[in-house]
Formats: C-alpha cells, sequence, structure tokens
C-alpha cells in the first residue's frame, strides 16, 4: 500500500503509525528495537530512522511505501 507523505522525509516511528501498522508511536519504540522492522529490506532499529518517497517498510508482512502527495491525486478512491 501507498502511504502518502507531507514533506519530503518522514521518521520511521512516525511513518508506522501514519501507515497504521502500529497503532500507537509508543507501540512503534518496542517493534523498531526488536528488529521485526525491515526498510528496503533490511532490518532497521533507528525510531528516528528518515524515510524518503519511494522507500518500503514491513512489519509482520505487511509492507507500506512511502509516496508523495501528488501522486495520490490520480487515484480513482
Amino acid at each position: 500500500m501507498d502511504v502518502a507523505i507531507r514533506d519530503e522525509v518522514i521518521r520511521l516511528g512516525q511513518f508506522l503509525k501514519l501507515a497504521n501498522l502500529v497503532e500507537t508511536g509508543a507501540e512503534a519504540k518496542p517493534v523498531i528495537a526488536d528488529g521485526l522492522v525491515q526498510v528496503n529490506g533490511e532490518v532497521e532499529t533507528r525510531r528516528g530512522r528518515q524515510l524518503r518517497v519511494g522507500d518500503v517498510v514491513v512489519l509482520r508482512g505487511q509492507a507500506a511505501r512511502v509516496s508523495d502527495e501528488d501522486s495520490t491525486d490520480d487515484l480513482p478512491w
């Protein structure tokens, strides 16, 4: 699934919540620290990791790709 962000970058912990991969920011911290999150196919343990458009985040088999708001303007839904 594509998840649009407003700025050029977003922190990993914030993105997990925005993409509904975790319910709260507090939930993001332990799953990242425990090595359960992958960014672009590699385990990432830094909650403050800066994500950019095109980065793919995977948690528990669910994937979300960072996109910009402009790329979602032409979607049918």
